[in-house]
């Protein structure tokens, strides 16, 4: 006989998801899992990886002549569980807007498609994460301990997974692979953010990058930087609009010193180069260098 009695906890769970259900218009009925899991996605990812880099990020025992073999046993076996996980979501949003069973299966064969196709392009950007890692950390001793070890990265493999995803008309799953990595580096970067080939985070704890971001080639930003917004227009009713562009654009060749905070949909020029511990909510000139002592040292703008 069990020491604790846990049949009046169950009931009352059982009413609460109940209530639950009921603000949220679920349905009731018996069935299958409604949601995408966050353990297959894990583990899709974690599959995704070794495909991309075998002989780094694939099994240790893997031999290069078989590097083939693997990529595509493994690739068959986790688009098929993209698919499941891509139908689970299209499912779910077919609440709002139904569609047929047939629809949301050629929607998610269509997605999953697409997705595979894209992973050599994503695969060349990257190589090119990688090695704008090693060039620009003069303590990486070379490119393989930087994609082995550097956080940045491991963000940058689940941000350029996650932003496929995103485009394809998938963005749970696309938020749960960016959080995937957010829990373990610190790195906040939501997979809506565009962000061009040769992007460098170093070290990397407390960066955040918001949805609306747009970033170029070559820019490195190091920890706690944000790239946020400044505020959020609400609809008649009070309501927040979303998917509104807010976050900055960075464009080419920027550096961004720890601590910086760059918020709204305000412009870094190419070749700008952002001290640490600045807070910034107006355009900044190409080539133009601000820091502290020039935020201090600039005039002030009259109060509206």
């Amino acid at each position: 006989m069990s020491l604790f009695d846990v049949s009046d906890i169950v009931a009352a769970l059982h009413a609460a998801r109940d209530e639950w259900r009921d603000a949220q218009k679920r349905s009731r009925e018996p069935g299958s899992r409604e949601f995408p899991s966050r353990e297959a996605l894990a583990d899709i990812v974690e599959s995704l990886k070794g495909a991309l880099f075998p002989m780094r990020l694939g099994p240790p025992d893997l031999r290069r002549e078989s590097e083939d073999f693997y990529v595509g046993y493994t690739l068959d076996a986790v688009l098929q569980s993209l698919w499941t996980q891509a139908r689970l979501e299209l499912r779910y949003t077919s609440r709002h807007d139904p569609r047929s069973p047939e629809e949301i299966d050629e929607q998610a064969t269509a997605a999953v498609r697409e997705f595979a196709a894209a992973l050599p392009a994503i695969r060349r950007l990257l190589d090119g994460d990688v090695l704008a890692a090693y060039q620009g950390d003069p303590a990486a001793r070379s490119v393989d301990e930087v994609l082995l070890c550097y956080p940045g990265i491991l963000a940058m493999i689940h941000h350029r997974l996650a932003h496929q995803l995103y485009g394809l008309g998938l963005p749970l799953l696309a938020r749960i692979v960016a959080e995937l990595a957010h829990s373990v580096t610190g790195i906040d970067l939501h997979p809506g953010a565009k962000i061009d080939a040769g992007f460098f985070i170093d070290h990397g704890t407390g960066v955040v990058i918001g949805e609306t971001a747009v970033i170029g080639k070559r820019v490195r930003i190091y920890q706690a930087v944000t790239l946020g917004a400044k505020r959020f227009p609400t609809d008649a009713e009070g309501n927040l609009q979303k998917g509104q562009p807010r976050h900055p654009i960075v464009e080419d060749d920027v550096v961004i010193y720890a601590g910086a905070t760059i918020l709204g949909r305000v412009t870094l020029g190419k070749g700008a180069t952002i001290g640490g511990n600045v807070w910034i909510t107006d355009d900044v000139p190409p080539g133009a260098s601000v820091s502290q002592a020039s935020l201090q040292n600039a005039p002030r703008k009259a109060a509206a």
